[in-house]
């Protein structure tokens, strides 16, 4: 259905499907032009794949480590995250062999490598805090819909956690910031944007299985920390391909803490294993790879079904201007953090 645009409008109501760094990017983007966004995320809380979890021991970034800065329009809206972003050392990740040995070490970079503080997601939260009353939280989006009481606009049924259903109407556009696999579902449920489900399709995102470990014997800065001297590390072991020493980073607990991010390869091939087999593998793995030994206080994993991109869209987003409909999300381009906030950041201002 060809839907009529209006250059005569002014405002108009955005509804915003995920509320991770491109969502909110996108959101803040359209509000600063004037506009009206509701943002629904099925989640408790803004952050998306930025997400911190909370232990007695202290947080771990279970999500994304880290950003870098490329674009200047990401450098320019950090300027108004002041105090939340700590440079971290990153740049000086050990690349390890299969048997966890140093084969590069103090590997040169470019690039400075940042935290958001006291968590990754302390960044998305606080460029949502302006429109928090705007932002419907633990609201899951079940499918997209023409407006029953006006065709030209759109209506969104949702569900809650106790399976409430509820229904949002009088959107002019419908933009989706979420995972590709996820856009794709909810757009071909909905039977909405043809041309749009085939070219998300064509997007591949791998899995990963992440660890969190901490080790409550190890406490900064009364105690030296355990095991190797390196705070970051790329790994060649068949398990695991990146290990963090969470207390590392600024604005950190002091209890020693390590978050390990499966291979990519190894995730998909366990992606549907029980939690405590898939824990048990990589706390092996863990011990193998940086030489610690002793039992973890604590021990957890998550797993994402979507983590990093392996063949991206190729575009920084989709925006049917006629449909009313856009996509965005970081793997239109790639899988950093400012890809992200690119990607959104560039849908709110081609729908504007």
């Amino acid at each position: 259905m060809k839907r009529k645009r209006s250059s005569a409008d002014t405002k108009k109501h955005f509804a915003i499907i995920g509320a991770g760094i491109a969502g909110i990017a996108c959101a803040r983007t359209l509000v600063q032009a004037g506009h009206q966004v509701t943002v629904f995320e099925k989640s408790h809380s803004a952050g998306g794949r930025m997400s911190t979890r909370s232990s007695s021991f202290g947080t771990f970034d279970h999500g994304a480590q880290y950003f870098t800065v490329r674009d200047d329009r990401f450098a320019k809206a950090l300027t108004t995250a002041s105090g939340v972003c700590k440079p971290w050392s990153a740049n000086t990740v050990r690349v390890l062999d299969e048997h966890g040995r140093v084969a590069a070490a103090g590997l040169p970079s470019k690039e400075s490598h940042f935290v958001a503080v006291p968590g990754m997601n302390a960044l998305v939260q606080h460029w949502a805090k302006p429109i928090h009353s705007q932002v419907e939280l633990a609201t899951k989006v079940t499918k997209i819909e023409h407006d029953s009481l006006n065709a030209e606009q759109w209506q969104l049924r949702t569900s809650g956690e106790d399976d409430s259903q509820k229904v949002y109407s009088g959107f002019d556009a419908v933009l989706i910031a979420i995972p590709s696999e996820q856009a794709h579902s909810l757009l071909q449920t909905s039977k909405q944007g043809g041309d749009l489900i085939k070219s998300v399709r064509k997007v591949s995102v791998a899995p990963c299985w992440t660890l969190m470990v901490a080790f409550a014997q190890a406490v900064q800065p009364t105690m030296a920390h355990i095991g190797p001297q390196w705070n970051a590390a790329r790994s060649s072991h068949h398990r695991i391909s990146w290990l963090a020493r969470e207390s590392s980073k600024p604005g950190r607990g002091s209890v020693e803490r390590w978050t390990v991010q499966a291979s990519p390869a190894w995730s998909a091939e366990h992606l549907e294993d029980a939690a405590p087999r898939v824990q048990a593998k990589l706390l092996k793995a863990f011990s193998e790879v940086t030489g610690i030994r002793a039992e973890p206080t604590h021990a957890d994993v998550h797993r994402w079904r979507y983590a990093q991109t392996t063949l991206a869209l190729g575009k920084s987003h989709l925006w049917d201007a006629n449909l009313g409909i856009g996509v965005c999300g970081d793997w239109c381009i790639g899988h950093r953090v400012e890809d992200g906030f690119v990607s959104g950041l560039e849908l709110a201002l081609a729908v504007i």
